[in-house]
């Protein structure tokens, strides 16, 4: 068996790396070879798709850092606490550098036999080949621009902000969030001398990224930045998932606001509902093609589509709080946390998406 996949980024990867561990030939194919995530992204990944990584696509535990609390504050309330999850002391979730994570995955695949990576030279070509299933998570592919290209679409018209920052030593296992009047600000640990910050702004006027960072901060002694970088915030729901047998996959699929750290673990949701189809098919003696599309559409389209529309809810409902200048709404998610079986069933949810 063998399967094309399109693209060469973290969710390719991944979804490579799954499958060639089950004994599947995959060719991946790349219009950019340079491809390069910057020192200052992170990701999070939650409890349930760390344990689901480490053991059925590689283990990861040497690159993660686990966050047992998460703290959430609201600048309409004078930067007060509204919210905490945690476990007993358990991890929530871990938080991973992009580019450590990527070559990781790299170099294990380039030393595979199962894997090749190649070169699009010409997508008829592509389509000439004896691929009963493609894979695409590459935005600038042919594919992408003449199937699909119909989908649900919100601009935030604002930008994420990264950078990491460089402290004294603590015990830094506590992520926090403040809902700040111009966009979200997450403070992530990576380890007990570095946290990853995460800064989406929806104004319009300059700001001084440093200065708005040390005006929140509440636990750390910063000695340094790395460099800031930036990126547009976009929410997108494909309107079709596949195109005969060309199923679209990651940001290409669905791409949500990163207030709640569920981009990727979207994807990893998404690669295990592959993963169950695969093995379906093989315990069942059949070949991988393109019922596999419409199967995981069937499966996964709905739940990505709710869980991402409920991800902008929270993003709207802080943002409509601070544009009215009211603070009921942080009083209402402050009450409402203070419920013992509300904030458990919110962690699950956030841990493995939505229960339905």
């Amino acid at each position: 068996m063998k399967v094309c996949i399109l693209g060469n980024g973290l969710i390719s990867l991944t979804l490579a790396k799954t499958l060639v561990n089950q004994g599947i030939y995959v060719d991946i194919f790349s219009s950019n070879n340079n491809f390069k995530y910057k020192k200052t992204q992170t990701l999070g990944i939650s409890k349930s798709n760390i344990d689901f990584f480490n053991k059925n696509i590689l283990n990861i535990k040497n690159l993660s850092w686990d966050i047992n609390k998460i703290e959430i504050y609201s600048e309409n309330l004078n930067n007060e606490k509204i919210l905490d999850f945690k476990n007993h002391n358990e991890k929530l979730f871990s938080i991973i550098k992009n580019h450590e994570l990527y070559n990781l995955l790299f170099v294990s695949l380039k030393k595979n036999h199962k894997c090749n990576f190649k070169k699009i030279l010409n997508s008829k070509n592509l389509l000439e080949r004896d691929y009963k299933l493609i894979i695409n998570t590459d935005i600038y592919s042919p594919f992408t621009k003449k199937f699909f290209h119909r989908k649900i679409q919100k601009d935030y018209k604002s930008l994420a902000y990264t950078s990491i920052i460089r402290h004294k030593k603590l015990e830094n296992n506590i992520a926090s969030q403040i809902f700040t009047a111009k966009g979200p600000l997450a403070f992530l640990p990576i380890s007990n001398t570095e946290t990853s910050i995460v800064y989406s702004y929806n104004g319009r006027d300059e700001f001084n990224f440093k200065k708005l960072v040390n005006r929140f901060n509440k636990y750390y002694k910063i000695l340094s930045y790395q460099k800031v970088s930036s990126f547009e915030l976009k929410l997108v729901n494909l309107r079709s998932y596949y195109y005969k047998n060309i199923l679209a996959f990651g940001d290409l699929l669905h791409k949500i606001h990163p207030l709640a750290g569920q981009g990727f673990n979207m994807s990893l949701r998404d690669i295990n509902e592959v993963l169950k189809l695969i093995n379906l098919k093989k315990k069942n003696g059949l070949e991988l093609d393109n019922s596999i599309c419409k199967d995981f559409e069937d499966r996964m389209k709905h739940k990505n589509f709710i869980f991402s529309n409920c991800v902008d809810f929270i993003y709207e409902y802080f943002n409509f709080e601070s544009k009215i200048k009211n603070k009921i709404l942080s009083k209402t998610v402050k009450y409402l946390g203070k419920n013992y079986s509300l904030n458990k069933y919110f962690t699950k949810i956030a841990d493995s998406g939505l229960i339905i």
